[in-house]
């Protein structure tokens, strides 16, 4: 993986943790904690490919459901 595509998929986390954050209100820290502890992070990397295709909305909607899986309860 070359330095451009390390920062897209850190970027396109970056977003996607800030939109999970302001659609629960939450802070940014609260938020990046929260999907850590839920594999949340760990599925937007793993699924990069697919998920940087669909809308910032979709990925906080697939966020959302990855983490209830795991545990979480947003």
């Amino acid at each position: 993986m070359n330095k451009k595509e390390i920062f897209n998929r850190i970027e396109y986390i970056v977003a996607c943790v800030g939109a999970f954050a302001q659609r629960f209100d939450l802070s940014n820290i609260q938020a990046y904690a929260y999907l850590r502890r839920f594999m949340g992070i760990d599925f937007l990397l793993d699924c990069y490919a697919a998920e940087h295709t669909l809308s910032i909305d979709d990925a906080v909607s697939d966020l959302q459901v990855i983490c209830q899986r795991e545990g979480g309860r947003i």
